[in-house]
């Protein structure tokens, strides 16, 4: 039988067409450092509960489309009610509801975490970026005069942020949430603000989720991937109710696995687990930043999650190189030309690292 001949990609929408798909490729290698992953699991498994054991013998069961226990657990967690709280598959799938339920344009600040930006072209909406400034703030003129002129519905701001590792200024946040607030007549702009806070754990700075109380319009995203449980996939939004029942509409029905949701709560039980690893990152975080601020021609920048940016000379040499050692770090070439991102590891993986990129350089 002659095989039809089909154009697939004249069937493709024109906005899917000119899409690149997000790469997350697995490279063999020594010291994996690339991909801000915990080098720590928050969860024993000599510890493993009834509660997690019990869902192997009911797999052939849908887990809780509610996840009623995650949400309970999380809600007593941040003081809030669990009408407040929505579960996703990684922040990534709750990125994706957020804009399938208000739409665009969606504004965010780039260099950012890419997500915002694929899926708001992926379902056809306008995006707008604004530039970070100097520092890697936010330009909140620059932001402001956006909003006047394209009035977004969403606005995307992720603290600390990915690649560039700092936290933004909460004065200029604040800024942002004023201007699009119902408070606000300046702008006559209503927008919702969601913080990103997927590296928060790591800052010193505070949580914006006390303000949950004051915006209406603002929402807090987390996820489980950073603090040691990636491979769960969970994620979770905090905001007011109205906007979690509207959300709720659009989340594909039993979302989260079973194994995610029993694992995820008895993970978040055992504080102490979660603590360590957080402050074993924190303090290796110092240590690496003290000692390539010794290394010649390279700039570390300062960091307030599990990774830094650092500006090399011949950074594709050097990312070569560190690779050929085995040592994987992120090439962010297109994105912040010149520099390289390295995840927080281990003592003895952040201690590699260092060595092979001082025998590079």
């Amino acid at each position: 039988m002659k095989k039809t001949n089909i154009a697939i990609a004249s069937l493709v929408k024109p906005h899917v067409q000119s899409l690149r798909a997000y790469e997350a490729v697995e490279i063999p290698c020594r010291v994996k450092l690339d991909a801000n992953e915990s080098p720590y699991s928050a969860y024993s498994i000599q510890h493993t509960a009834f509660s997690v054991r019990k869902n192997f013998q009911t797999l052939n069961r849908y887990p809780d489309p509610e996840a009623k226990a995650l949400r309970k657990l999380l809600a007593n967690e941040f003081k809030v009610k669990p009408e407040n709280i929505l579960h996703g598959n990684g922040s990534d799938e709750l990125i994706y509801y957020l804009i399938t339920t208000f739409g665009g344009p969606v504004l965010y600040p780039v260099p950012t975490f890419s997500m915002y930006g694929i899926i708001s072209q992926a379902l056809g909406e306008k995006k707008i970026e604004i530039r970070l400034d100097k520092k890697f703030d936010l330009d909140v003129e620059k932001i402001l005069e956006a909003i006047k002129k394209y009035r977004p519905k969403l606005i995307f701001l992720s603290s600390p942020n990915n690649p560039t590792g700092n936290s933004f200024s909460s004065e200029k946040i604040l800024k942002v949430i004023d201007a699009v607030s119902s408070r606000c007549t300046q702008y006559d702009v209503r927008s919702l603000v969601v913080v990103d806070e997927a590296y928060q754990a790591f800052s010193s700075k505070k949580s914006f989720l006390p303000l949950l109380k004051k915006y209406k319009n603002l929402v807090i995203l987390k996820t489980l991937s950073k603090i040691g449980l990636a491979g769960l996939r969970v994620g979770f939004m905090t905001a007011d109710s109205e906007i979690i029942k509207e959300v709720n509409k659009v989340r594909l029905p039993f979302n989260v696995n079973s194994l995610s949701q029993a694992v995820a709560v008895e993970a978040l039980k055992d504080r102490r687990l979660l603590q360590s690893c957080i402050k074993s990152i924190v303090s290796e975080r110092k240590r690496l930043l003290n000692e390539m601020k010794k290394v010649g021609n390279i700039k570390p920048y300062p960091s307030d999650a599990n990774f830094i940016l650092f500006k090399v000379v011949n950074s594709d040499k050097i990312h070569k190189g560190l690779l050929k050692k085995g040592v994987l770090v992120r090439n962010m070439k297109g994105v912040i030309d010149g520099c390289l991102r390295v995840t927080v590891g281990t003592p003895e993986e952040n201690t590699i690292f260092l060595k092979t990129l001082k025998q590079l350089l």
